[in-house]
């Protein structure tokens, strides 16, 4: 299957568990590749036929810069059933940041995959 991917989507939200974290806004970073058949719009060469990663990436910002989680892995879940359910995308890998939570390292979060339910 061929693949749709948006990389090092950066978002600004509010995200964590600690008192201090909910009082500001910190980024997250996306980095998600869908499953698509790009055979369509590679013959019609028409962005009707296309996975359009740009309205994929303007709900994605819209929904996030929106939230209010404690945990990555409820906001990473949530946003990959916006893609599966909005976008009709039968299966996501999407990869969620957390810049600078840990002292020493560049980034930690969570990788996960989804399929659509049939």
């Amino acid at each position: 299957m061929d693949k749709v991917f948006i990389e090092a989507l950066e978002i600004e939200c509010v995200i964590g568990i600690y008192d201090w974290e909910r009082k500001i806004r910190q980024p997250v970073v996306l980095d998600i590749e869908m499953a698509f058949d790009n055979r369509k719009p590679a013959a019609t060469d028409d962005i009707a036929d296309t996975l359009d990663y740009k309205a994929v990436s303007k709900r994605l910002i819209q929904y996030v810069s929106e939230s209010s989680f404690g945990l990555v892995e409820t906001l990473a879940e949530r946003c990959a059933e916006i893609i599966t359910g909005e976008f009709g995308v039968a299966h996501v890998r999407l990869k969620l940041s957390k810049p600078g939570a840990v002292r020493g390292s560049k980034a930690v979060g969570v990788i996960i995959e989804r399929s659509r339910a049939a």
